[in-house]
């Protein structure tokens, strides 16, 4: 095996259990790059509908009071505002999904589910939590989730104190058995972004092959340089003094000398052999004139 396979062999041998070792560290480090990624996008969407339902409370509404006053308009609520702005973030990041749950709605379709309530309660029993993350089984698989606390503000209870003081055309669309009984400053539900976790698994393993592709044509490179550095420095001038050693050894005495060009150690080893060359010549014409 020459000495070129076996640098190939070793470097490769080191590549790939440093290629392994890479992976691994990566993967994890991608896996919560991704999901950091992932949590700050579903951040990003909260705070739009935030802007959404405090652009609503400040500026439509106002607008529409004339008009609650014979007929319902769900363009006043600013849950149906974020919620329908997101139907439109929904086209550009599909696997998304936001919904805020409350726990005693005016639309019982928005009241929490099981999961949903726990999060609020969590918020509820816990003053300063203002944010939580975390994963969950679903029928679709695991999701990862993204919650904030949704507090009753002033301007809720305009609807949602007391039936008696409600909206007659809300009461009269939704009835007075559902949204009242709010408390300023209550939690009484939460913002909830949420993304399969198959998604952010798919992002991070995209940015692990490329890494590893990259990190293999970086090698390659590596590779081919060290081996025509090698070639020409070693390889080639070894070649050559094995050559002329060889027809030395066959008794040519028109053998040239010994290349002394090259790396130190080559020209070392270059001089050293002329040296023995002289050493040969001598003994072989002390040998002759003996005889």
């Amino acid at each position: 095996m020459n000495l070129l396979l076996r640098l190939n062999l070793a470097l490769g041998v080191v590549f790939g259990l440093g290629a392994l070792a890479s992976a691994l560290v990566c993967r994890n480090v991608l896996d919560a790059n991704a999901q950091h990624e992932a949590l700050e996008q579903a951040a990003l969407m909260m705070d739009s509908a935030l802007s959404i339902r405090d652009y609503t409370q400040r500026e439509i509404v106002p607008l529409l009071q004339t008009q609650m006053k014979s007929q319902f308009l769900p363009q006043s609520v600013p849950f149906y505002a974020a919620t329908q702005n997101f139907l439109r973030l929904h086209e550009a990041r599909p696997l998304y999904e936001y919904d805020e749950p409350t726990l005693n709605p005016t639309n019982p379709r928005d009241r929490a589910t099981d999961w949903e309530a726990d999060l609020i309660a969590h918020f509820r029993n816990e003053a300063g939590a203002h944010q939580l993350s975390g994963e969950r089984d679903t029928p679709m698989g695991r999701s990862l989730y993204l919650a904030r606390p949704i507090r009753a503000e002033a301007s809720c209870m305009l609807c949602h104190s007391l039936a008696s003081t409600a909206p007659r055309t809300v009461t009269a669309r939704y009835g007075r058995a559902n949204g009242f009984g709010w408390q300023v400053d209550e939690v009484i539900g939460a913002q909830v972004v949420s993304v399969p976790t198959t998604m952010v698994e798919a992002n991070a393993r995209a940015a692990l092959h490329v890494f590893l592709v990259s990190l293999g044509a970086v090698f390659l490179a590596l590779l081919l340089a060290a081996n025509a550095v090698l070639y020409w420095l070693v390889v080639r001038p070894v070649r050559h003094m094995a050559a002329l050693a060889d027809r030395l050894s066959r008794g040519d005495v028109d053998t040239p000398e010994f290349p002394t060009s090259g790396g130190k150690e080559i020209a070392t080893l270059g001089r050293s052999f002329n040296r023995l060359r002289i050493s040969i010549d001598k003994a072989l014409r002390m040998l002759d004139g003996s005889r």
